[in-house]
C-alpha cells in the first residue's frame, strides 16, 4: 500500500477488521464512526480515495450480511 505512511496502512487494515468482526448493528454503528472518523483524520495528510471507497464498500457489504 504506502510504504511512506505506515501508521495510514495500520489504521486501514484495523478499520476493515473491525467492519468485518461485527455481529450486531451496535457494533457495525462503532465501525461506522470509526470509518467516519479516519475519513476525517486522514484527509488532512490525504489519503487515496480508494481506501475511502473500500471501507465504504466493506460498510455496505456487512450491512448487507447482518440484514439476511
Amino acid at each position: 500500500m504506502h510504504q511512506n505512511n505506515p501508521s495510514l496502512e495500520n489504521s486501514y487494515y484495523k478499520t476493515i477488521l473491525v467492519i468485518k468482526s461485527c455481529k450486531t448493528e451496535d457494533q457495525l454503528d462503532s465501525a461506522f464512526e470509526m470509518v467516519k472518523n479516519f475519513k476525517e483524520m486522514y484527509k488532512q495528510v490525504g489519503f487515496p480515495k480508494s481506501l475511502s471507497y473500500n471501507l465504504d464498500r466493506e460498510l455496505n457489504k456487512k450491512i448487507g450480511s447482518l440484514s439476511q
